[in-house]
């Protein structure tokens, strides 16, 4: 079951990166620098581009079908969780939106990014943890080899075939991410007063 092993692994890179925003849209609301906006904007394309195009619709199409076939005594949280899926692809457009306001606004908009993004990982959070400690134990329970099978080698493979995004991509989008952010959250620089970025 080394699809079990990949959606954890894929529920912690993108903790980190809600961790990660969390921290510096908390910081942005407190600091009279200008913030860096790009670490801003390539943290929400890779929450944007990872769980929407790479990680939850192959959660729906396969670990999610695969078990109501088996248990359909799931549907309740299977029909949940793929609304979650729905409501997160809108939220992100919520944060798309706060950023644009927070950037061609700024200072404006700081508390309104910081409470967009708090509600945002917040959701996110009870969402990953549901999956983890109610429909993964499911699925161990009541899928059978062949479904891990199929499971695994739609978790395995480097693109997802609706998608088109690729998952080293993604690693290259996180390394980003990691040199732009300012400490604690990454390597960039500060943020300096009156410089945007």
């Amino acid at each position: 079951m080394k699809a079990i092993s990949k959606i954890h692994d894929e529920h912690r890179s993108l903790a980190a990166v809600l961790h990660g925003l969390k921290q510096l849209a908390h910081d942005a609301e407190d600091s009279p620098a200008r913030p860096g906006f790009a670490a801003f904007r390539a943290m929400i394309r890779y929450i944007d581009e990872f769980p929407e195009k790479l990680h939850h619709p192959k959660e729906d199409d396969y670990l999610f079908a695969r078990l109501l076939v088996r248990y359909p005594a799931a549907k309740p949280l299977v029909d949940l969780l793929h609304a979650e899926h729905v409501e997160g692809a809108q939220r992100v457009r919520e944060l798309e939106r706060a950023l644009v306001f927070f950037e061609e606004g700024w200072p404006k908009g700081a508390r309104e990014f910081r409470q967009t993004v708090d509600a945002f990982a917040d959701f996110h959070w009870k969402h990953m943890r549901a999956e983890e400690t109610e429909l993964m134990p499911l699925a161990e329970r009541h899928l059978t080899a062949d479904d891990w099978q199929a499971i695994d080698a739609a978790f395995g493979v480097n693109q997802d075939p609706v998608a088109g995004v690729q998952e080293k991509d993604m690693e290259a989008l996180f390394t980003r991410i990691v040199n732009l952010a300012p400490a604690p959250v990454g390597l960039g620089e500060p943020w300096n007063k009156g410089v945007s970025g």
